[in-house]
């Protein structure tokens, strides 16, 4: 692709493609995830993607400048899904664990695209939406300005990096997924107690928690180390001066399991 987009009122296409479609940003970031999801980071060509949409390959330059800006797009497009169906339960805690888990299993549900998509920072709505929204849980809890962009940017690097670790690990050929799960049990099973003691007393343990991803457990320590941070004495305003007076927050424990992994967020 190259640097010809075309103006936002200028891109509807007036005619239907060979498939029966009216083209779309949003049609072509759909298609760019089922390509992706379906043949891995090679799919996301000019060339694969008109074939899928039954247009001419220059027709997305209408959409986008180049590659990079679908997968822009495509990233920002995970980030809203995160957020279908939140609402604030007023609750920071509650709040920031529902959202923290929406994001990991959002990549989970697209593996492929979140190992081409959880670097990046995308500057678009979604995005911006997520970012805003996480900012005003903490400092509605009562966390001062400085402190509350200190948590969120711990709070996304860790949901992120979970989610493509684990998207890493999805994104594996069947077999290879089985054979690594299978390691803690034909290996460290295995081992003797007399050279690696902790492992062969934790072993059946180990061989079951590593089922599972670690980022519920992950999140729950982190939201308690938030917790522990928190201004409780009564009357203590935020370093904002909003005026926001902190109160000690109903805690909320996170279920363990996988989900069904960073783009940006804004995270560095």
């Amino acid at each position: 692709m190259n640097e010809r987009v075309v103006p936002e009122p200028q891109r509807r296409r007036r005619r239907p493609t060979k498939q029966g479609t009216v083209l779309s940003e949003q049609i072509i970031v759909e298609t760019a995830l089922r390509l992706v999801g379906q043949h891995g980071a090679e799919a996301l060509t000019v060339r694969r993607l008109g074939a899928a949409l039954g247009a001419d390959p220059s027709a997305l330059y209408r959409y986008f400048r180049n590659t990079d800006d679908l997968l822009l797009a495509i990233a920002d497009e995970l980030i809203g899904r995160a957020q279908h169906g939140w609402k604030s339960t007023g609750e920071w805690r509650t709040d920031l664990c529902e959202l923290g888990l929406l994001v990991h299993a959002s990549y989970q549900a697209h593996p492929q695209a979140a190992l081409l998509a959880a670097h990046r920072t995308t500057g678009r709505d979604n995005e911006m939406r997520a970012v805003e929204r996480i900012l005003g849980v903490l400092r509605s809890a009562g966390f001062g300005d400085r402190e509350a962009v200190r948590i969120y940017h711990a709070f996304v690097d860790q949901a992120l990096a979970f989610a493509a670790l684990d998207a890493a690990a999805l994104a594996l050929p069947a077999p290879a997924q089985v054979a690594d799960l299978q390691v803690w049990q034909d290996r460290y099973g295995r081992l003797d107690a007399s050279s690696y003691p902790h492992i062969a007393a934790t072993a059946q343990l180990l061989a079951t928690d590593m089922m599972s991803s670690g980022y519920p457990f992950a999140l729950e320590l982190l939201l308690d180390a938030v917790e522990a941070r928190l201004p409780v004495r009564a009357g203590r305003r935020a370093e904002s001066g909003s005026g926001a007076l902190a109160t000690r927050p109903v805690r909320t424990r996170v279920d363990r399991g996988r989900g069904p992994g960073r783009v940006g967020l804004g995270s560095g």
